[in-house]
């Protein structure tokens, strides 16, 4: 996780802005189609549930209805005088020849085609029917339909899959293709039961009724009586594979169960007239097939939004981090020393701000440089001017004096080699224009100056030179040494009582040219080292007891080479002190 925060960070910003907007749409995408998918989900199951209870109830009550139609059409026939007064014949026959009771038999079936039959069975076994005959010589007053409708009369009574009955119908209805109807036919004056109306219903109106409301293409309805046992069924494998117990307890409620490897969603509605069961039966891919549908859809929806949404985004951030790219390449060509480079914006944003600011800026630093350079200009040629005039006019006198003292006191040689001296300290001084000396010019310069005060001070000053020969070809800036010199006879050595010694030493130190001037003078105090090595370091020239001429050597040093050149001071009180000067090695 590191690694990729660490990647993502050293991307540029164009490439976050992209990754990051990418990241939020492809989240709200998703979980927007996720979210959506699983409420949509849950609606349509929700819905679909619903509709099929409505639709299962709807089946229920028109089976009821036409059940009930059946009942309804038993009661006419049961105060229908025709039938009435064959019950009051009550003719033992076998077959009665009733003309007046076919025709109000015959009135029913026409306008009913949903009745396969009826027969009017009387207490002695007669009977009367339009299509239905007696099979055997056994009294139809032995039916189990006969005797359950005589035993409770006030109940309509529903048989099905009529089997082993000792009736037969001219079109040889199966088992499977009719349903039986019976109630018993109670006189309405004596209460006396005169016989029995069994009426067969041809299943074609059940598979009409659940044909024209069942929902979907896959699933399928069957309906069991109050027993369990089947009354009608398509043709379907399935069917039979449904246990009992799983339909019990899911009245008006759906129930999903695995039957040969695929989901089935049960429901079951149960007639409160008839005691039968409608049963649905719908597997459950016919129910997501829509949903699958739907997220398919919303997929591609997803993608084709999370594409335009990132062109946008592109164009969006382009028109963020070009105006930066172009600002960033300013500042590059400003950084490798173009400061004519100028920021323009169209628009007056945060952008626009920062490129006023970078133009601010570079129109600052280009004063500034320019400032600098007069100023810098002007100090080296206040510098150089002091450095070259180091032979102050006390100095020239103090020579001229030596030499009028000597030329009254001391021969003509001792007045020559002062003079060759006091020359050679003049002409290497002007060095004829030039900033840079050989270390052999500058060793003949101090000499000269050495030697001049070694006669004006004698046995007071004593000095010594060391210098490595493998440097005397090096180059310096010129009249660096001096001026150190002179500060350690006046301010070390004038003041200190008996013999002063001055060292100077030259050599190759930390790959750089290292000089010392040590003196054994009465020193400087800790507080004054500090400051004068403060101002050393911060190129800070100020008036103190050991004069400019370190400071302009210090600063003439690290003008030219930096600050990690220059002069350091060590001192320790009443014992003497040490300047060290640090130069580049210049071949």
């Amino acid at each position: 996780m590191k690694r990729i925060k660490t990647y993502l960070m050293n991307k540029s910003i164009g490439y976050k802005l992209i990754f990051y907007f990418f990241i939020v749409i492809l989240g709200l995408i998703i979980t927007i189609t996720t979210l959506g998918n699983l409420l949509y989900k849950e609606s349509i199951n929700h819905s679909q549930n619903e509709n099929t209870n409505q639709i299962i109830k709807q089946i229920n009550n028109g089976i009821d209805v036409y059940i009930k139609n059946t009942e309804n059409i038993i009661n006419y026939m049961s105060t229908d005088p025709r039938i009435l007064n064959f019950f009051q014949e009550n003719k033992d026959e076998e077959v009665s020849i009733d003309d007046e009771a076919y025709k109000s038999i015959y009135r029913f079936t026409k306008f009913n085609p949903e009745i396969a039959g009826i027969m009017i069975v009387n207490v002695k076994g007669g009977y009367v029917s339009d299509v239905m005959n007696k099979v055997s010589k056994d009294s139809l007053t032995n039916e189990q339909w006969y005797l359950k409708a005589y035993n409770e009369p006030k109940t309509i009574h529903l048989f099905t899959k009529p089997i082993g009955r000792n009736i037969n119908n001219i079109f040889q209805y199966s088992a499977d293709e009719v349903f039986s109807v019976s109630k018993a036919v109670i006189d309405p004056i004596s209460k006396d039961i005169k016989g029995v109306i069994l009426i067969d219903i041809k299943l074609d109106i059940i598979k009409e009724v659940i044909e024209n409301a069942k929902p979907g293409t896959a699933g399928f309805i069957y309906i069991l009586d109050d027993k369990n046992d089947i009354v009608y069924t398509p043709i379907n494998k399935i069917v039979y594979r449904i246990k009992d117990e799983w339909i019990d307890g899911i009245d008006n409620k759906v129930a999903i169960k695995n039957i040969d490897g695929d989901n089935y969603q049960l429901t079951k509605s149960v007639s409160d007239y008839t005691g039968w069961q409608t049963i649905g039966v719908f597997p459950e891919s016919e129910g997501l097939r829509v949903i699958k549908y739907i997220r398919y859809y919303s997929i591609i929806i997803g993608i084709i939004a999370l594409i335009i949404a990132e062109i946008l985004v592109i164009i969006f951030t382009k028109s963020i981090v070009n105006p930066i790219l172009k600002l960033k390449k300013l500042m590059k060509k400003a950084q490798e020393g173009d400061l004519t480079v100028s920021f323009n914006s169209k628009y007056n944003d945060e952008i626009g701000e920062l490129g006023g600011s970078f133009n601010n800026m570079v129109k600052e630093i280009n004063n500034l440089i320019n400032l600098v350079h007069i100023e810098e200009k002007k100090k080296r040629i206040a510098e150089m001017n002091v450095l070259q005039a180091q032979i102050k006019p006390h100095f020239m006198y103090n020579t001229l004096d030596t030499i009028r003292w000597m030329a009254e006191e001391h021969n003509e040689d001792d007045i020559v080699e002062i003079i060759e001296a006091f020359t050679n300290l003049l002409r290497i001084s002007l060095s004829k224009g030039k900033e840079i000396i050989t270390v052999k010019e500058e060793l003949k310069h101090i000499e000269g100056y050495l030697t001049i005060q070694k006669i004006r001070y004698e046995d007071k000053l004593n000095y010594k030179i060391e210098f490595d020969e493998n440097i005397l070809d090096y180059k310096l800036t010129k009249l660096i040494l001096q001026p150190l010199i002179e500060n350690s006879i006046y301010h070390g050595i004038k003041e200190k009582r008996g013999v002063g010694n001055i060292i100077i030493i030259g050599k190759v130190k930390d790959e750089m040219l290292y000089f010392s001037v040590s003196d054994n003078g009465k020193g400087i105090d800790k507080q004054l080292l500090n400051k004068i090595n403060n101002d050393l370091l911060n190129r800070k020239i100020n008036d103190n007891k050991i004069g400019y001429g370190i400071f302009n050597v210090n600063e003439r040093i690290q003008i030219m080479y930096g600050k990690k050149y220059g002069l350091t001071y060590k001192s320790i009180y009443g014992e003497g002190t040490i300047v060290e000067v640090r130069h580049p090695i210049i071949q």
